[in-house]
This record gives structure tokens, sequence and C-alpha cells, in this order.
């Protein structure tokens, strides 16, 4: 979602792992700003994140020439559909998702319509791209998106029960290795991008000084020893991200910091970080600096994903009757 800024949450529990699976799987990434919009949001700095994150994504090895990337507004099949399902989707089912809880908690009176149906969007992103006649849709998803991937696969089968087969029911692929990193002041929160307290989140963009300022002060726990262990929950976090970056095995990284302290891992984990990110900074900022090869680019992808996404649409309208 084009709020905030993407952080190394965001790279190592996803975007690493599309860029594994586009090899595999025709694949669509979609910089959701329709979801962005269930809050309140300053327009010109939308526009600007939603550019950051598709520049962020090229630069982080998704690859325009065989995925498509595109902003979700621009494809106005989303919408239709979203209104579609929210037709045969109950105000209860709504109401037990998670997430919009947590979003709204005690401002749900206030909290707007948009965050309350926001699942509802999500299932029309997915369902959108199974084809015709449906073929399997595999979806990427952390762990804590298990919930809205359900209902999308709820609202499938309803929808092929009530009208005729039009959808898959997705499947998720969720990678375990890496899947939730954790804040660094907080290690028993997940890695935010809404996270007020800016020691908690190392984004992709952060300055080497920055990363080395937030890793030093990062929680690590009681103990002296650099290992793996559950119980110290900011050491482990900080020892994963290690893991995910180095590609050395568990056993390798306490061998190699066995005697050493919490200070000089840390020192080596930011440069690691630092080292790590260097390729991504400077790919975005040749992106940036190129406008129009980004418009380009979202044009193209919209592009496709219109024709992918009116196939499926106009096969739904025509099953219910529209049209």
């Amino acid at each position: 979602m084009p709020t905030g800024s993407l952080h190394l949450g965001n790279y190592l529990g996803a975007i690493v792992h599309w860029v594994n699976l586009q090899r595999r799987y025709e694949s669509f990434f979609c910089v959701v700003d329709l979801h962005a919009i269930t809050t309140p949001q300053d327009p010109r700095e939308l526009h600007d994140k939603t550019r950051e994150v598709a520049a962020l994504f090229i630069a982080s090895g998704i690859d325009p020439r065989i995925s498509t990337i595109f902003v979700q507004s621009a494809v106005p099949a989303h919408a239709e559909l979203c209104w579609m399902l929210n037709c045969i989707t109950s105000m209860g089912r709504l109401e037990r998702m998670i997430q919009f809880k947590e979003k709204a908690g005690k401002e749900r009176e206030s909290a707007s319509v948009g965050l309350f149906d926001y699942p509802v969007l999500q299932a029309a992103d997915i369902l959108l791209y199974g084809g015709e006649p449906p073929r399997t849709v595999l979806v990427p998803v952390g762990a804590d998106q298990r919930q809205h991937l359900e209902l999308a696969r709820d609202l499938a089968a309803r929808f092929n029960r009530r009208y005729g087969v039009i959808f898959c029911e997705p499947e998720p692929i969720i990678s375990e290795a890496g899947a939730r990193i954790m804040g660094l002041q907080y290690p028993l929160k997940k890695m935010s991008k809404s996270e007020k307290n800016p020691l908690d989140t190392l984004r992709l963009l952060d300055t080497p000084d920055e990363i080395r300022q937030k890793i030093a002060k990062a929680v690590t726990g009681p103990g002296r020893e650099v290992r793996f262990d559950v119980e110290q929950p900011g050491l482990y976090n900080l020892l994963t991200i290690y893991e995910l970056l180095s590609k050395k095995s568990r056993p390798e990284i306490e061998a190699h910091f066995r005697g050493k302290g919490y200070a000089e891992f840390k020192r080596e984990l930011a440069e690691l970080v630092i080292n790590s990110l260097r390729p991504l900074q400077e790919r975005y900022q040749e992106i940036r600096r190129d406008p129009r090869y980004l418009e380009d680019v979202l044009k193209d992808g919209s592009t496709r994903a219109r024709a992918e996404s009116e196939v499926v649409l106009r096969a739904a309208m025509t099953a219910m009757g529209l049209g």
C-alpha cells in the first residue's frame, strides 16, 4: 500500500519472494492506491508514494518485461467487481475481520465504510486475474493476511454456486522464513510502516547512518551470547535478518559470533544491511531520475491488467445478468 515507506520487513517477508516467483508464474503486482484512501491521505503525497512503491518494486528486482506492474485505480475493474462482490458478502462476515477491529480500534463509529469494506476490494484484486475459464491463482501473502484470503476463497465459492463457475478459489503461498520480520523496538509486533517510533522500522530508503543508529539501539534482551533463542525475541529477530541477508545457516552464524558481544554483532549486521540495500537504493534513484520510464512502465502495466481483468469482469457481469 502506498502509505508510509516500504521497509525491510516488506522486502524480506514478501518482495524477495515475489522476485523469485515471477520467473515461475505469470505475475501481477498492483500498487493499491484505492486501499490507501480507506484512511485520509494527502493527494500529492499519495501520488508520489504510489510512484515510490512502484519504483522500489522495480529496484528490488521485479522485472516489468516479464511481470505486470500497475496502479490499482488505473484498472476500473477492481472497483466494479468489488461492488458486485459486496452484494454477496454478509455484514456479519466483515464485522469479524480482525484487521478492521485492529485498525478502527475504539473509533469504529467514525471509521470509513471503505476501511470496513477493504477485504472485499482485496478479494476483487485477487479474483480478477484467474482468467476464463478459471485457472489456479496463487497469492503470496503474509500469515496475517490468511483471513482475507479465506474471504476471497469463500466469495469465489459463493459466487460460483449461485451464478456458475467464474472464479477460481485462490491458494496462498506463505514463506515461513522471514514471513514476519518484527520491529526493532517492539520485537513482539511485526515491523510496520505505521509505527510512530522511527527507531522501530528499517526503511528501504534509510541512509547508512540511519540504519546504523536504528540497529545500534535495537532491543536485544538479557544475556551476552549471540544465538537463536526464541525466548529473546529482539535478538532472535536481528539474527533472522542477518540469516536472510547473509544466506548463512544458523550454526554458521552462531559459530561466527561465538565469543563476540551484542555490540559487535549489531555493527556487523548494520553493515550487512547497508551493503545489501545499496544496489536497490542506487537502482531506485536511477528510476526516479527518469520519471518518463516509470510512467511508461505503469501505463503498459495498466493496459495489460485491464485486458486481463476485463475478461473475468465481463464473464461475472454476464453471469449476474448485468450489462
